[in-house]
């Protein structure tokens, strides 16, 4: 697979950072390291996004479990035990993955670590195989700290609520938010990524409409690359203290200023907001240093 599509490469170029992703891309790896397989099995949460091919909606999802159950069962091999909540909107699609493309991310917000694994999926009967195409990690560059969570009881949430717009709560809450998980698709595979800032970077605009600001990253462009090939989206946000997520899903396109600056805006076809759809309960953050002031 090559490191780079040609929608990457477009945004690259507007940005004139194609000779540093080139350097950068240099990360990218197709086999999983010690280094990066003892990560993974430290981590209690793993954010999956996925095209459904029944109905072709993009979705980020959470993935949970004690710390172990993602593990590389190979160099090219990660092992997922269980899955997705049965309510979860990707699950009928991964109850019958086969050679199913995904992006997988690994966060840890303990040491503002995070890595991620592209590839194909599968089920098994203990739950799902994924092949890795493209393992790397991230800098820990507006990943916000948390130094701690506990593992309340698990048990399968209520029927979650689900809209076509966002309700004035829902609204509220991703005003509030300082972190969420960015889902997106390319004719040869699937992405997972992190997007973080202070509370207020993203901004619901109405009910089927949000933005945020793209900061600058690593070069790569492989989410803005992936929008420009296929709109098509999915979004994660968790709460950090009670365990509800929302998931949107839709389509987004990237608006590129005068100035250089860069701004995502998401319209949405549907939203899914689940209460204690994982067990994690984290302690209180500490903002990223590198998060831009919203006031400027």
């Amino acid at each position: 697979m090559e490191t780079y599509h040609a929608g990457s490469r477009t945004v690259q170029d507007r940005a004139g950072v194609r000779e540093l992703a080139d350097h950068v891309g240099q990360i990218i790896g197709q086999g999983i390291k010690p280094v990066a397989a003892a990560f993974l099995e430290l981590q209690p949460l793993l954010i999956l996004g996925a095209a459904d091919p029944a109905t072709g909606k993009v979705w980020a999802s959470p993935l949970t479990g004690t710390p172990g159950f993602v593990r590389a069962t190979g160099p090219h091999q990660i092992s997922i035990t269980g899955g997705p909540r049965t309510a979860d909107p990707l699950t009928p699609a991964l109850a019958e993955a086969r050679d199913l493309p995904v992006g997988t991310i690994a966060l840890d917000p303990r040491t503002r670590r995070r890595m991620r694994v592209d590839g194909q999926l599968r089920r098994t009967e203990r739950g799902l195989v994924l092949e890795a195409e493209r393992v790397f990690a991230n800098c820990p560059k507006y990943i916000q700290r948390r130094e701690s969570y506990e593992t309340v009881a698990d048990r399968e949430p209520a029927q979650p609520r689900r809209n076509t717009e966002l309700t004035p709560t829902q609204a509220e809450f991703i005003a509030a938010a300082d972190t969420f998980f960015l889902a997106t698709v390319h004719e040869h595979g699937a992405d997972a990524s992190h997007r973080g800032g202070n509370p207020g970077f993203v901004q619901p605009t109405s009910p089927h409409e949000l933005t945020w600001p793209d900061y600058t990253g690593n070069a790569m462009f492989l989410s803005l690359g992936n929008l420009l090939a296929d709109p098509r989206a999915g979004l994660l946000f968790l709460d950090w203290t009670t365990g509800t997520a929302l998931q949107l899903t839709g389509e987004a396109r990237t608006e590129f200023g005068a100035d250089g600056e860069r701004r995502v805006r998401f319209t949405l076809t549907e939203v899914v907001e689940s209460a204690a759809a994982i067990p994690l309960r984290w302690s209180a953050p500490e903002y990223s240093p590198a998060n831009p002031d919203l006031g400027r």
